[in-house]
């Protein structure tokens, strides 16, 4: 589900990830609203996923309506690497 290089952000509750993703939608990004991995732990069990090219763009939207993730992994190697220091 989650493709190598892509980006998994994970939010501290559903009403945020949800929220997100509306705000997202509404700015026509590229990302997908997934099931947290296994590998990773949340408590609301969903999360964002996306690729490295709309990383930027799409962190800085989030930045702007104050719902930056609580953390976030990119997928390597077929492991999930924190690289919540990004945000």
């Amino acid at each position: 589900m989650v493709k190598e290089n892509d980006y998994v952000a994970i939010f501290h509750s559903i009403h945020r990830v949800l929220k997100a993703e509306k705000t997202l939608k509404q700015e026509q990004q590229d990302f997908l609203l997934i099931p947290v991995p296994r590998q990773l732990t949340s408590d609301c069990g969903l999360a964002l996923r996306f690729s490295p090219e709309v990383k930027d763009g799409l962190l800085s939207i989030l930045e702007e309506s104050d719902l930056s993730p609580a953390e976030m992994y990119q997928r390597s190697d077929g492991a999930y690497l924190d690289v919540s220091s990004l945000l």
